[in-house]
């Protein structure tokens, strides 16, 4: 926690760091399922970022940041290996996403999308207060 002075500093980090992870799938999610038109270039770009921001939050689950305004289950703390796992998946799955965007195929794109949106519902289901 050496680089966040209080809990409530990895609370707000995690908390933007997801945000623009939202919003970013947002985008590519919008092309694979048809609501804008495909844009190679964007997809590949929210695609990079959404690999890099992938890896981030992660070090903002420490503990004493399971309370204040988070959205954050108890049980990240209590199956962290789990939860873990479910860090390191999104991770494969968003560098998947990152490669297929780059062959600018659409069908490719919304496979890989397919998979990191199962992979993010599946963390959000488990560890996330609705």
């Amino acid at each position: 926690m050496a680089q966040f002075q209080k809990p409530e500093d990895a609370v707000k980090y995690r908390k933007a760091v997801m945000t623009l992870m939202g919003n970013h799938a947002g985008r590519i999610g919008a092309m694979a399922n048809g609501r804008i038109p495909f844009d190679g270039k964007a997809a590949a770009d929210s695609s990079a970022l959404l690999e890099t921001l992938s890896k981030l939050p992660w070090e903002a689950f420490v503990a004493g940041t399971d309370k204040g305004e988070t959205r954050a289950k108890p049980e990240i703390w209590a199956e962290q290996a789990k939860f873990k796992e479910g860090s390191d998946k999104l991770q494969v799955e968003t560098a998947k996403l990152a490669a297929a965007a780059k062959t600018g195929n659409l069908d490719s794109v919304r496979t890989a999308f397919g998979s990191v949106g199962q992979t993010c519902k599946a963390c959000h289901d488990a560890y996330q207060k609705n």
